[in-house]
């Protein structure tokens, strides 16, 4: 067998630091003191915070020597329209859920994600049934419910 290597061709691998130069509005930072630099992902952190305060979803509490403390760490993502340009720039505060420690911190997980199968056949179903369908991009999904843990 012939493989790309053997015959001589190689693809060069683009990476994506290389395609979006920190400069342009493209650009999709990995750490906060990056998105920093720029006034979109500030405003898009800014966002993201109002509304964690808004709902309520969080309070600052004093940490014990008995606690495992869970960090945070923002993600950034570039939202676009569906001809390619930016719609919006989002950016999320997530939990670095990896520190906790089962039967510690918790004791099960629940992710409700809806699977690529169950929605290509709601997609059949709604194209068979000629139903209406809308999509909702919901800016900040917590539960809000009382954690006795």
């Amino acid at each position: 067998m012939v493989t790309r290597s053997k015959a001589g061709i190689f693809k060069p691998k683009i990476l994506a630091a290389t395609k979006h130069p920190i400069g342009t509005s493209s650009f999709v930072p990995t750490t906060y003191s990056q998105a920093s630099k720029h006034e979109h992902w500030r405003q898009a952190m800014s966002e993201e915070f109002q509304t964690l305060q808004n709902t309520s979803t969080w309070a600052l509490v004093p940490s014990s020597p008995n606690q495992n403390v869970v960090g945070c760490k923002w993600v950034f993502r570039i939202k676009r329209k569906s001809d390619g340009t930016i719609d919006r720039y989002k950016a999320l505060l997530v939990a670095k859920g990896f520190h906790q420690q089962e039967g510690f911190d918790f004791q099960e997980t629940f992710s409700l994600v809806a699977k690529p199968v169950a929605i290509r056949i709601l997609l059949t179903l709604a194209v068979q049934h000629n139903w209406f369908l809308n999509q909702l991009d919901i800016s900040n999904a917590f539960l809000h419910g009382t954690l006795k843990e």
